[in-house]
C-alpha cells in the first residue's frame, strides 16, 4: 500500500508508476483504493463509477477498471456532505458525520471488493486517501491504516519534498501512528526533487538512522506530466506553439470531471484558461460549461459571478458556448430537481440558450460509447455520468450520434453547443472538428490525448524503473 504524508504528495502517481512497471515486467496487477474522495470519476467495464485517477492505474497496469478497484467513492455535493457510491452505484446522500459513523459498514464493501480483486491478480497496489496521520479521522478507518491493518499488507509512505518539509513531514506522520502501523511501514519514498541529489545525501542518512526505516527512492520532478487528476485543477500544459484560440471554462465550485480539458491544455494552438472564483472573465474565442456534481448550485454560482452577462456578451461578439453534462443542462430553460438529488427540491432558471429542459432523476446513466460528431461523421468516443433526463425541440439538431441515438444539441445559428459527452476532446479527430467549428483557422495540431496518457505512464515508470528501488519493492511483494 502507498500512503502519503499529505494529499497530492504524489500517492496516485507513484500506484500507477508501480501498475506500469510491474506490467511492463508481465506481472499480473491490479490497483486499489479503498476510499476515494473526487469528483473526476470513470464509467467502468462493469457498469460502475470509481475515481478517475484509479481508472488511470487500471490503464497502467494493462486492465480494464472495475468497481472493485474503488469500492467507496465520495462525490461532494457541499462542503458537509456527499453522494456515496459503494462498489461503482449509488449508496445514497449523507453528511460528513453520517458517513463518518457509517464507515463501519463500508468496511464490508471495502473487504469484498479486495478479496474479489484478489482472487483475480497475482498483485495488487493499494492507494491511501490523504494521510494517515489524520487523527480526528482515525476511528473506523478504512482509507489508509485501518485498511492496511485489515489486509496485513506492508506500507510504503511517500512525501513531497517540493512542497518543502519533508523530514518533518515523514516523522511526524510516523510520530502520529500506532506501534503496529509504524511497524507496518516499510520504507519511504521521496517525491518531486530538483537539484543536485548529493545536496539530499546527509538528509537521507539522517533519516535512516533517526526512524530505522530505509528511503527507497527519490523521484525527481517530471516538468509538464499532465495526467488524469483526481480532483486538483493543476497548472500543466504546454507553451510551445503560438495560441490561436482562446478557451476558458470557469472553474465551479463542484467542477467535475475536469480531465475533459486535459487535450485542450496540451493543445499547441489553443490559449487555455481555467477562471476561478472572484477573478476578471478574460475575452475568448470558445467558453466552455464543464459538468457539475450540484448543478443548480453551480448555476447559481455562475450567476452571482456575472457569467450570464458575459456569456450573452461573448455571443453577441461571435464568440461560441459549449456545455458539457451539467453544463449542458445549464443552457436550457430550466433545471428540475424535484426529489432533491443534488440539492435541496426546486427548479432553477437556466440560460435559456437552448430550446430545453432538464428534469433530475434517480438511476444515474453510466455508460462508454462510441459514435460520430454530427455533421462531419468524425468518431468521438467517451463516457457518461448524469442523472438528468432533458427533452425540448433543441435536441432534434443533435450534436453527435453515440450507439445510435441522438445525443446533444446545437443552435440554430452554430453558435452554441451541449452534450453529455465526457471525453469529448480525447480524439484527435473530434477534437480537430470541434475546434475548427468554434474557429481554429488552419492545421488544428491536435493532440491523441490516448497516445499521450500511455507515453506520460511509460515516462513514469522509467523514472520510477531509474531512482526506486525496485528489487526492495518486489521483496515485499513477494513476486
Amino acid at each position: 500500500m502507498i500512503q502519503g504524508t499529505t494529499s497530492d504528495a504524489g500517492k496516485s502517481t507513484v500506484v500507477a508508476a508501480l501498475c506500469r512497471a510491474l506490467h511492463r515486467r508481465g506481472v499480473s496487477v491490479a490497483p486499489f483504493k479503498p476510499q476515494n474522495m473526487a469528483l473526476n470519476s470513470a464509467v467502468t467495464v462493469d457498469g460502475g463509477e470509481i475515481g478517475r485517477s484509479t481508472a488511470l492505474q487500471a490503464l497502467a497496469a494493462g486492465v480494464e477498471p472495475h468497481s472493485d478497484m474503488n469500492p467507496v467513492l465520495l462525490k461532494p455535493e457541499s462542503d458537509r456532505g456527499a453522494q456515496v457510491i459503494l462498489r461503482g452505484q449509488v449508496h445514497g446522500h449523507m453528511d460528513a458525520l453520517d458517513y463518518h459513523a457509517y464507515k463501519r459498514e463500508a468496511r464490508h464493501s471495502v473487504l469484498a471488493a479486495w478479496q474479489a480483486l484478489s482472487k483475480r491478480y497475482d498483485v495488487i497496489i493499494a492507494e491511501g486517501a490523504g494521510s494517515p496521520a489524520e487523527i480526528n479521522l482515525r476511528e473506523n478507518d478504512i482509507a489508509n491504516m485501518g485498511f492496511a491493518e485489515m489486509v496485513d499488507c506492508p506500507v510504503l509512505l511517500v512525501g513531497d519534498i517540493d512542497r518543502g518539509g519533508v523530514f518533518a513531514q515523514l516523522v511526524g506522520t510516523l510520530e502520529l501512528l500506532s506501534g503496529s502501523e509504524r511497524a507496518r511501514v516499510q520504507g519511504f519514498i521521496i517525491n518531486r526533487f530538483r537539484g543536485d541529489s548529493a545536496l539530499l545525501e546527509p538528509g537521507l542518512e539522517w533519516l535512516a538512522a533517526h526512524t530505522g526505516k530505509p528511503v527507497l527512492g527519490t523521484l525527481p520532478y517530471l516538468h509538464g506530466l499532465l495526467l488524469d487528476a483526481e480532483d486538483s485543477i493543476g497548472c500543466a500544459g504546454r507553451e510551445e506553439g503560438v495560441p490561436a484560440l482562446r478557451v476558458v471554462v470557469p472553474a465551479l465550485p463542484r467542477i467535475s470531471n475536469h480531465n475533459d480539458f486535459d487535450p485542450l491544455r496540451l493543445h499547441p494552438r489553443v490559449a487555455f484558461t481555467f477562471v476561478g472564483p472572484d477573478r476578471p472573465i478574460p475575452s475568448a474565442d470558445l467558453i466552455i460549461l464543464p459538468g457539475s456534481k450540484s448543478t443548480r448550485a453551480d448555476l447559481a454560482w455562475l450567476r452571482s459571478q456575472g457569467w450570464e452577462s458575459a456569456i450573452q456578451r461573448h455571443l453577441r461578439y461571435g464568440g461560441r458556448v459549449l456545455g458539457i453534462c451539467g453544463g449542458f443542462q445549464m443552457l436550457g430553460r430550466a433545471i428540475h430537481d424535484p426529489e432533491g438529488l443534488e440539492g435541496p427540491t426546486g427548479s432553477s432558471v437556466g440560460l435559456g440558450l437552448l430550446e430545453m429542459e432538464t428534469r433530475l432523476v434517480a438511476g444515474k446513466q453510466l455508460r462508454n460509447v462510441s459514435g460520430r460528431l454530427l455533421p462531419e461523421s468524425v468518431p468521438i468516443a467517451g463516457y457518461e455520468i448524469h442523472n438528468g433526463v432533458t427533452t425540448g425541440p433543441a435536441l432534434e439538431r443533435p450534436l453527435c450520434e453515440l450507439a445510435g441515438r441522438p445525443d446533444g444539441a446545437v443552435s440554430d445559428d452554430g453558435r452554441v453547443l451541449g452534450t453529455y459527452l465526457h471525453g469529448l476532446f480525447d480524439r484527435p479527430e473530434a477534437c480537430a472538428a470541434l475546434l475548427a467549428r468554434c474557429g481554429l483557422v488552419g492545421k488544428a495540431g491536435a493532440v491523441d490525448y490516448g497516445r499521450h496518457r500511455q507515453e506520460e505512464l511509460d515516462r513514469l515508470a522509467d523514472a520510477l524503473e531509474a531512482y526506486l528501488d525496485m528489487s526492495a519493492i518486489q521483496r515485499l511483494l513477494r513476486c
